[in-house]
């Protein structure tokens, strides 16, 4: 019979061993993807597949529309044709495996892209040329501001670190072109027309090879799901090309940012410093930008999972200059008027809603009106303080899920399974094993399953089992890995973003594994 039950993984591509500094769209992502079909997976959720800026972070960059330069494979450019194969070796400080140095790959690669775009414009074929300009075509309501963003920035960047400032564009750019004054970007763009095209033509690389994979990956019965933050970078295209429809006084400074109030985590909250949106501006535009947001995320993924979907119900506004989220407060949000903009103008789309934290029945009712599954995360349910004499009744058990509803082990921004098994109490661990095995044990047994990976193997099994219609495995929980394969630690910089691991850990047996969990609980058939 068939069902609507599916499950995958979750790893971003520059996870990848196997290409120069970073995981790439090339010959590992397709050996990866070959991997997730043999494991009888039908999905392959990723993070933002935007540039990054500083941090690292694909949840801050410079445009919601673009894709990472850094992704771009170069021996694919070479193959065909768009490089010269000599340019695009990499020097022996760049690894093929291990962390990825931000830093190093930045500072080499970024200089061999534009050399290979200058080579593609100088010698391309006419039938890439042809493919080129429709790209350019197709794609100039996002490009031409991305690209004109990018060059300024550079240009403004360099000037800044020569007199020893820093800052974000509204900063420190000229007046009128901080303001995107189209007189001032039109004369920006006659003079700098080579580094405006050379922008344009990363893009393309990125497209045609994300396009390729995802082809490659579509074929094979993948689905590729994608991943926006609600919010986007002050330091960003987005914003300064759309500067009316955030919350920013005249200068582009904004006058109020994002954040998240305090908490138990947090005694002063999180200060993400993003800027907000003027919701009562996007309305009368018929929330334009948003709808060419989701689009364009649609054209490069099959299902969109949104973060901190919280907040289309109500935010958390911070005083732009507060040095905490302390003194902020709450703003109602958009509501069900954005997704049903949304709805009309590209009909009925597949969006997960990613609602964690603090949730209240206003958010529930606004997902829950809109049909969109919510998120659960098995790493949230084994609070000893939640095993009451009736059993636990914590809302992320497995039983207890709603079959509406995605199922992770962990999610990008927590311990892997493994990490939070090593460093969980007696208690928790205990009551995590009596759950995923079914009877009483003692504490001593509990830690040694724990230890030996066995328990982190039964809970993988219970979330593939769960009722939850979508289940989305974490790559690192599938391998065992500890916490040094943790992907992110919120509020933190220094490792985060940077795990990779090699793809010869990718075997058949852990794919067989998979491919009978998936055949036994009802998924992918």
């Amino acid at each position: 019979m068939k069902t609507n039950r599916t499950s995958g993984i979750l790893v971003h591509p520059t996870s990848f061993s196997g290409s120069a500094g970073i995981g790439t769209l090339g010959t590992p992502s397709y050996k990866f993807v070959d991997w997730l079909a043999a494991a009888g997976q039908t999905l392959w959720q990723i993070l933002p597949l935007g540039p990054t800026g500083y941090g690292d972070s694909p949840y801050a960059s410079f445009s919601t529309f673009a894709g990472n330069p850094l992704l771009i494979d170069l021996d694919d450019l070479a193959k065909r044709g768009w490089a010269d194969a000599a340019s695009i070796v990499p020097p022996e400080w760049i690894k093929d495996s291990g962390r990825v140095d931000y830093g190093a790959v930045v500072y080499w690669k970024n200089p061999v892209l534009a050399t290979a775009a200058d080579f593609f414009q100088k010698n391309c074929s006419t039938a890439d040329r042809v493919k080129y300009e429709a790209f350019k075509n197709d794609n100039s309501a996002w490009l031409d501001n991305y690209a004109n963003f990018m060059t300024i920035k550079a240009f403004y960047d360099a000037k800044a670190a020569e007199e020893k400032t820093s800052g974000i564009w509204f900063s420190y750019w000229p007046a009128d072109l901080r303001s995107c004054d189209p007189s001032a970007v039109s004369k920006w763009n006659a003079e700098h027309v080579q580094e405006i095209e050379s922008i344009k033509t990363i893009q393309f690389f990125f497209a045609e090879q994300w396009g390729a994979l995802k082809k490659y990956a579509n074929e094979k019965g993948i689905k590729i799901i994608g991943d926006i933050p609600i919010f986007v970078a002050p330091d960003s295209a987005d914003v300064w090309g759309s500067q009316s429809l955030f919350q920013l006084e005249a200068d582009g400074t904004p006058k109020a940012v994002a954040g998240v109030p305090p908490d138990y985590f947090s005694a002063t909250g999180q200060l993400w410093g993003n800027p907000l949106y003027d919701w009562d501006a996007m309305a009368k535009t018929g929330y334009y930008w948003w709808v060419a947001r989701i689009r364009r995320c649609l054209e490069l993924v099959d299902i969109v999972r949104i973060d901190h979907f919280r907040g289309f119900e109500a935010y958390w506004s911070v005083p732009f200059g507060e040095e905490t989220a302390v003194n902020g407060k709450w703003i109602p949000g958009p509501g069900r008027a954005l997704f049903d903009a949304i709805k009309k103008e590209l009909g009925d789309i597949p969006i997960i809603a990613e609602d964690l934290g603090l949730i209240t029945e206003g958010v529930r009712a606004l997902r829950d009106g809109c049909g969109f599954p919510g998120m659960k995360v098995l790493q949230f349910a084994f609070d000893p303080g939640e095993a009451g004499k009736d059993g636990m009744v914590n809302a992320f058990l497995p039983h207890m899920y709603e079959k509406n509803s995605v199922v992770y082990t962990g999610t990008h921004d927590n311990q892997t399974m493994q990490g939070w098994l090593d460093s969980a109490g007696d208690e928790a661990v205990k009551i995590t094993a009596e759950y995923a095995y079914g009877r009483e044990m003692g504490a001593e047994e509990a830690r040694r399953l724990a230890s030996s990976g066995e328990l982190r193997t039964a809970l993988v099994r219970c979330a593939i089992a769960s009722a939850a219609d979508t289940a989305v495995i974490p790559m690192q929980d599938v391998l065992g890995v500890g916490d040094e394969g943790r992907m992110n630690e919120p509020s933190t910089v220094g490792t985060n973003w940077t795990w990779r691991f090699d793809l010869s850990e990718l075997t058949e047996d852990r794919a067989r594994r998979l491919l009978f969990l998936s055949k036994i609980y009802g998924r992918n058939i």
